[in-house]
C-alpha cells in the first residue's frame, strides 16, 4: 500500500506541475501578444486549451459531466 501512496503523490505532483506550465505559458503567450515565446516558440497554449473546451461543449451534456469528473477528481483531498 505504500507504493500506491508513492505513486499517487508523484501524479499529484506532476499535475500541478502540468497545471502550473500551461498557467505560465498563457501569460507568456499575453506577455508577448501571440508571437511566439522565444524558448517555446510552435506551441499555442490558448489555441490548444480553446480546442479542448470546445471539444467538452460539442459533445453537450457528456462533456458537461466529464469536465464535473475531472473536476472532482483534481480537487479531490
Amino acid at each position: 500500500m505504500d507504493y500506491l501512496t508513492k505513486i499517487k503523490g508523484w501524479a499529484k505532483g506532476l499535475a500541478d506541475v502540468g497545471v502550473s506550465l500551461i498557467a505560465l505559458g498563457i501569460v507568456f503567450e499575453i506577455l508577448f501578444n501571440g508571437q511566439g515565446v522565444p524558448f517555446w516558440p510552435h506551441i499555442s497554449v490558448i489555441g490548444n486549451v480553446q480546442n479542448v473546451l470546445a471539444g467538452f461543449s460539442d459533445q453537450g451534456l457528456v462533456g458537461l459531466v466529464a469536465v464535473w469528473i475531472l473536476y472532482h477528481i483534481y480537487n479531490r483531498k
